[in-house]
């Protein structure tokens, strides 16, 4: 797949970036009708393989979504999943038994050299290979066995936004026709990004953080690749020095760097994952941090800043809508903080490395 054109002239900053994140809901929908057949063959096919591992591999924004998806195969379907490090196959020539293992290689662009030589040396070894891209005449997608397209339609901007939501929601889709699901529950997606889209909270949010330099993001369970997708996105497109951390690692000594002037973003939503934040934030009320509460606003105390979700959706599926305010406010911190959120210095929308 060839690059997208870069950014031009005549678009204001962030102009790109800002539509992207408006096209989410529709692209779901997208995602919903047209994509389901096809996830459910897939998911038909692997069955039948009854693979016993699952290996996901991918960089940047795309390992995000590998991070949700392995939490995924493991908790909804009960098998072992683990992240795979495509230079031991690429740069030092391991050669794993691959054997009754599904590896799974998500890339937005489908272009990386390490993914497509890493799952060709993948499938040389025995694994079944599946990519997942929003590419499906990219190299990465000629390399597997099976593909499944996203359906985000292009993206000019840098950062990426639908393309990372809409891994995840391809990810659900096919762990749940894998499970013999109907994909019922992803159905009101649409309607709940459209809401989340409606509020500006992050425009807030923005005003308290817009001259910080460091700051922290933390969740637990499924919501914790948000964390990491929030702290890459603020990182690259506001050039903070962001640092993301499960909540269970950010008591194992990070928490010692916490005070009232680092501000932590904690991603809290209903659910297992939401109740395991709580002696989190109790530490963090400790060392007096500045928290901003992205979630179930029942968690949020006192004066904190708080960016509320639409309930009632599983926690699964959550991170889908988490990200969209926090990737508002990586747009909206970095316009105040007058830098270009398209065009961020010295990246590029396809990330090449071997």
């Amino acid at each position: 797949m060839p690059a997208p054109p870069p950014p031009s002239a005549s678009t204001s900053p962030g102009s790109l970036m800002a539509a992207e994140i408006a096209e989410q809901p529709e692209m779901f929908a997208r995602l919903l009708r047209p994509g389901a057949p096809e996830v459910r063959a897939i998911a038909n096919q692997i069955r039948a393989a009854d693979p016993r591992f699952v290996v996901l591999a991918a960089r940047g924004t795309s390992d995000h979504a590998a991070l949700y998806g392995k939490y995924l195969v493991e908790i909804e379907l009960g098998l072992p999943a683990g992240l795979a490090s495509p230079s031991s196959l690429t740069a030092y020539g391991a050669k794993p038994n691959f054997t009754d293992v599904l590896w799974v290689a998500i890339s937005q662009s489908g272009g990386s050299p390490d993914l497509v030589e890493s799952t060709a040396a993948a499938r040389r070894a025995g694994a079944l290979t599946l990519a997942v891209t929003n590419a499906p005449e990219s190299p990465l997608a000629a390399a597997a066995q099976l593909h499944l397209d996203v359906r985000a339609g292009a993206e000019r901007s840098v950062a990426a936004t639908k393309s990372y939501t809409a891994e995840l929601l391809m990810l659900w889709l096919l762990v749940d026709a894998w499970r013999g699901g109907d994909g019922h529950a992803a159905e009101v997606l649409p309607q709940l990004a459209s809401t989340v889209l409606q509020r500006r909270d992050d425009l807030v949010v923005a005003d308290r953080y817009r001259f910080v330099e460091k700051i922290v993001t933390t969740a637990r369970g499924y919501a914790y690749p948000t964390a990491r997708e929030a702290s890459l996105k603020l990182m690259e497109t506001s050039y903070l020095s962001a640092h993301a951390f499960s909540g269970a690692d950010l008591l194992h000594g990070p928490l010692a760097m916490i005070d009232q002037d680092r501000p932590v973003i904690c991603i809290v939503p209903e659910g297992v994952g939401g109740q395991a934040m709580q002696p989190v934030l109790e530490r963090l009320r400790e060392r007096h941090a500045d928290l901003c509460i992205v979630g179930d606003a029942r968690f949020a105390c006192g004066d904190e800043t708080l960016v509320a979700l639409p309930g009632g959706l599983p926690e699964q599926l959550s991170p889908i809508l988490q990200i969209i305010p926090l990737q508002r406010l990586a747009l909206t911190m970095a316009l105040a903080r007058h830098h270009d959120p398209d065009a961020p210095r010295g990246l590029r929308k396809i990330t090449q490395t071997w």
